[in-house]
């Protein structure tokens, strides 16, 4: 396996760290304690480590044979409440126990009371063990090396380089090929990476969401091994990045989507879509605006008159199916009212609207200012709260709607008419009273009637 890598230094793949591998390879194995004899009102969903009601001198008592046995008692102080009763370290670990379908002691969740004290007994052991050690994991990380701060260098010249199995400065990785080369994947998409001059380069946090990895993975911030049976760290929904819990707080904001990830147009977060697609714009913007100016400007009440919502439903279908190979020409849709739709469709999907949550409050303030000069200052300063890829798309969008407002005569629409048409579209209001939403609009629609006829001078 090689890789083109564009770096000024020689290039080193990562070194997978075994310190925290190996400890889970040492940390004691669960051993049940089962009861001898039959208990009254024992739970269905436990087995025979159930001991029923006694005491924590008597649990203590019991498992003090052993590291790493284990029952289940009732509680004599809170009757109808269970107790897991674990050794660790030589002392016996009381954990309230809890089940709603599965069996847990804290967030993570279990089939069976066996996986759940197999994977406490390995989290004890290495945060006992290594606790110094898991504190200092986010120093020198490898992301700094073969993350995406290898696109904004300058090229040099092309290197072919082999994988190394081994590097001076670190353990040997485990050596499992068919591991390690699933583990580099993201690192490697990211490393050989090169984004067009011509794209820029937005910033986009990872998405992060809590997963539970099947066989031996690495962190790929820290290098370190993700212990633990389930929910071991953390896996980016957008780029496949997978990192411990505590390094996905210090991982860069520097997302760089994978279309394997992203699987769908409408309803994508719009930084997330055009890093994924390595674009400007999304592409059902740019494709949108493009077909209704070649054939649709003049087009009376245009944006305002509605296309058939079927119709509507299937251009969303298509471009999330087909992406930039979506057909809306005229052959496809003869009615441009159906591009219009589609378009303003796609900006009501958004999950973080185009005029973000974040920025509402600075537009609609800058509404509320009565001086037209001073609002535009206003309105201009709003504008830099705006995410880049949020702007750019704003701004793409204006220069297009003041393009319709200069056929007004023979498609009837004004700044003003499109501005009551974008407003609401544009700018929802974060979750607010029904009062204050409805006092909003009037405000949006000012909002939109000026950076369209203002576009020039704003943008």
């Amino acid at each position: 396996m090689a890789l083109n890598v564009f770096d000024h230094d020689e290039y080193r793949p990562p070194v997978w760290k075994s310190y925290l591998y190996q400890l889970q390879q040492e940390a004691p194995h669960p051993r049940r304690l089962t009861c001898t004899c039959e208990v009254d009102n024992r739970p269905k969903y436990y087995g025979r480590e159930y001991h029923g009601m006694i005491s924590r001198e008597e649990a203590d008592q019991l498992l003090s044979q052993a590291e790493g046995s284990y029952l289940i008692r009732e509680s004599q102080r809170q009757p109808g409440t269970y107790t897991l009763a674990l050794r660790f370290g030589n002392q016996t670990r009381n954990f309230r126990l809890y089940h709603d379908g599965k069996h847990f002691v804290g967030e993570k969740r279990f089939e069976s009371i066996h996986d759940l004290v197999t994977d406490g007994l390995i989290t004890l052991y290495i945060e006992t063990k290594a606790a110094e050690y898991i504190a200092k994991m986010t120093i020198n990380p490898i992301y700094e090396h073969v993350g995406y701060t290898t696109l904004s260098q300058e090229p040099a010249s092309k290197r072919h380089l082999p994988l190394s199995p081994e590097a001076p400065d670190g353990p040997a990785p485990l050596k499992d090929a068919c591991n390690a080369e699933e583990r580099l994947t993201s690192l490697v998409r990211r490393a050989t990476l090169r984004e067009s001059d011509l794209t820029p380069k937005y910033e986009k946090v990872h998405n992060f969401k809590v997963h539970t990895f099947r066989g031996p993975h690495w962190c790929e911030y820290c290098a370190n091994f993700m212990w633990g049976l389930i929910a071991q760290g953390v896996k980016c929904a957008d780029c496949g990045l997978n990192v411990h819990k505590q390094c996905s707080k210090v991982v860069p904001n520097d997302c760089q989507p994978d279309l394997r990830h992203v699987k769908k147009v409408y309803s994508c977060d719009l930084t997330t879509l055009v890093k994924a697609h390595n674009s400007k714009r999304p592409m059902v913007v740019d494709m949108c605006i493009q077909e209704l100016e070649a054939r649709g400007l003049q087009s009376e009440g245009l944006y305002r008159i509605s296309g058939f919502s079927e119709l509507i439903e299937d251009v969303k279908l298509a471009f999330d199916r087909d992406g930039e190979k979506a057909d809306i020409s005229s052959n496809a849709y003869e009615d441009i009212n159906i591009i219009t739709g589609a378009l303003k469709l796609y900006f009501r999907e958004l999950p973080i609207p185009l005029i973000t949550y974040d920025a509402h409050p600075r537009f609609i303030e800058a509404a509320k200012v009565a001086d037209p000069e001073k609002r535009l200052e206003a309105l201009h300063e709003a504008l830099k709260l705006l995410p880049p890829a949020h702007y750019e798309t704003l701004r793409y969008l204006m220069a297009h709607l003041k393009r319709v407002t200069q056929q007004e005569k023979e498609n009837l629409m004004s700044s003003e008419n499109l501005g009551i048409v974008f407003g609401p579209t544009l700018m929802r209001a974060p979750e607010l009273d029904a009062m204050t939403a409805l006092n909003d609009i009037r405000y949006q629609r000012l909002v939109v009637e000026t950076l369209i006829s203002q576009e020039d001078v704003l943008f």
